[in-house]
């Protein structure tokens, strides 16, 4: 990495001219751990209690949550124009606000039409302050060292589920859901709205000529590329199997005979999989060429699913490849992020990406419905993981079409 000095103006530049605000690190580390941690990883710690108080079914109001995931995907795009021309400063402090709105909203919704509403403004709040708005600010200020920082990123927001989903369960044995969700909001607001207000203010640099798309098509014009659309399909079908087999290992270890507990640990076990995973992608990226990395990467998660899918015990086994699919899982969360980047630049990186991940979101949305509907069809979650692994193997292929002039990443 290069030595950074400090300027005047509080910024820490590295090679060249490119600006480096010292505070956007650190503040997007807390906004992800907190943004993921309130708005998404707390809905199923209350799922059940939400059921319980109102009467509406597990299925009626996890439909909610999908809508959230769905307005997300699809306000994505536009909010992903608004991030390359802009930069993340105005996206993320007004999808902060937002999100502290839209809770507040959930917890005082007084029938179905209102949650649902209150939701859809959440799917909104989710596009403005998730990983593709931090991303496109990581990768626009951090340049040729953009996986470092992605990766410090992503470590942090590792740690939404370990740090909220306790502390939301914690509210939850002392208040009802709904005032559980306006004490989420308030923290919520305390911690992201002047994070992203105060540190993201430095000027929004132009792409360098480096970073420059190596087709000048344009982001639309890129878009119907075949490479762009066979990319999309991968990410897709291999999104929709990692989320189903997330949703899906705990039923599939009960099936097994395992306790609930045993299944949690092996459910947890794959996240701190995840969380190594992540840490081994610049080494990987710095050895293989981008096609490559995102093949292999795919072909792999098939590999853990099948594995999980024909190992019928014993439970530590089991264990042992449900972290192995979590490592595989932390490495694909980076390499959707420098997926455009390394094959098109960071000139229209906003609007690529958005556009790239919202077919993925679409299908991590349909993913717990449709997983369930499939293992019934199939005769169990054996089934359905032998299905979700030929799912990541047809993406495997179509990954290997995806190159333009494939060469390491810088």
């Amino acid at each position: 990495m290069p030595d950074l000095t400090t300027r005047s103006d509080g910024a820490a530049t590295g090679t060249g001219d490119r600006s480096r605000p010292r505070a956007v690190l650190p503040a997007l580390c807390v906004t992800q751990i907190a943004g993921w941690g309130i708005v998404y990883y707390a809905f199923p710690v209350l799922l059940s209690r939400i059921t319980t108080d109102t009467g509406w079914s597990a299925g009626t109001v996890a439909g909610a949550f999908s809508l959230a995931l769905l307005v997300s995907a699809a306000a994505s795009v536009p909010i992903g124009r608004v991030l390359d021309r802009r930069g993340p400063h105005l996206v993320m402090t007004a999808g902060s606000v937002l999100a502290a709105v839209a809770l507040p909203a959930v917890a005082a919704a007084p029938n179905l039409a209102a949650f649902y509403a209150a939701w859809a403004l959440a799917g909104i709040a989710m596009a403005a302050t998730f990983y593709q708005p931090a991303f496109a600010a990581l990768t626009r200020w951090w340049g040729p060292d953009r996986v470092r920082a992605l990766t410090i990123v992503t470590l942090a927001g590792g740690l939404a589920s370990t740090v909220f989903a306790p502390l939301t369960a914690a509210l939850a044995e002392r208040l009802d859901w709904r005032a559980t969700y306006l004490v989420l909001a308030a923290v919520l607001a305390a911690i992201t709205i002047p994070a992203h207000a105060l540190a993201l203010r430095a000027p929004w640099p132009p792409a360098t000529p480096g970073q420059e798309s190596a087709r000048p098509a344009g982001a639309d014009g890129t878009a119907r590329t075949r490479p762009f659309v066979l990319l999309a399909t991968a990410f897709t079908l291999s999104g929709f199997a990692m989320y189903a087999v997330v949703i899906g290992l705990a039923p599939l270890l009960e099936e097994r005979g395992a306790s609930p507990t045993a299944a949690a640990w092996a459910l947890g076990l794959g996240g701190a999989g995840q969380t190594l995973g992540r840490t081994l992608y610049a080494s990987l990226a710095a050895r293989t060429t981008v096609t490559t990395r995102t093949a292999v990467l795919i072909a792999l998660g098939g590999a853990t699913t099948a594995a999980l899918a024909l190992v019928p015990g014993p439970i530590a086994l089991i264990a042992l490849l449900s972290v192995l699919a979590g490592v595989v899982r932390g490495n694909l969360t980076l390499l959707h992020a420098t997926a455009v980047t390394d094959r098109w630049g960071a000139t229209h990186y906003g609007r690529l990406s958005a556009l790239l991940a919202a077919p993925a979101t679409l299908a991590a949305a349909l993913a717990p419905w449709a997983g369930a509907a499939l293992a019934g069809a199939l005769g169990g979650y054996s089934g359905l993981f032998a299905a979700l692994a030929g799912s990541s193997a047809v993406a495997a292929v179509l990954a290997t079409r995806t190159g333009l002039r494939d060469a390491p990443a810088a």
